[in-house]
């Protein structure tokens, strides 16, 4: 079975206020095609109730790095109470939805994601004394690449949240 090492645990964004759902989406899609992830989408589910919109996305991009080892980012978004509104810009009006927009992210480092080394017993002891003497500056070196691609996601989605604030 691969190994799943938990690099980023939980790092949370929470918005409240007026914002465009569909930029919300490009800007992470053109994030993880900048990067060179591939996306994979877990769940994406909208809910219409009484009080907006409940809308729930979950993506698991993944990015591999070499044979051995691949990024995987667990990106949920979670908006609540999301409702359509027009704002008045300079001469025209613009369509703009109102809520308030949960973000968690997690990083995982995946090691031997082909299950190359668990075929035999001796196999999986030599994957193991590897990661433990040989491979521990190179999954230093991963970490940190995940970490970074990790934090500028955040910075990002925050940076973008807060261009709607009045």
């Amino acid at each position: 079975m691969a190994e799943r090492v938990l690099v980023v645990d939980h790092l949370k964004l929470n918005y409240e206020g007026i914002f465009n759902v569909t930029e919300l989406y490009q800007i992470v899609d053109t994030y993880l095609r900048d990067k060179g992830f591939d996306k994979k989408e877990v769940r994406n589910m909208e809910i219409i109730r009484p009080e907006g919109k409940y809308i729930e996305i979950e993506l698991e991009p993944w990015k591999k790095i070499t044979d051995y080892a691949k990024h995987v980012l667990k990106i949920r978004i979670r908006m609540l109470h999301v409702k359509e509104i027009k704002v008045q810009r300079e001469n025209y009006t613009v369509k703009l939805n109102k809520g308030r927009v949960n973000i968690t992210l997690d990083g995982f480092l995946e090691t031997d994601y082909e299950h190359r080394w668990e075929q035999k017993p001796f196999y999986f002891f030599l994957r193991t004394m590897f990661d433990k003497f040989v491979y521990p500056g190179y999954t230093k070196q991963w970490e940190g690449i995940l970490k970074e691609n990790v934090y500028q996601l955040h910075s990002t989605l925050k940076t973008f949240l807060n261009l709607y604030r009045y």
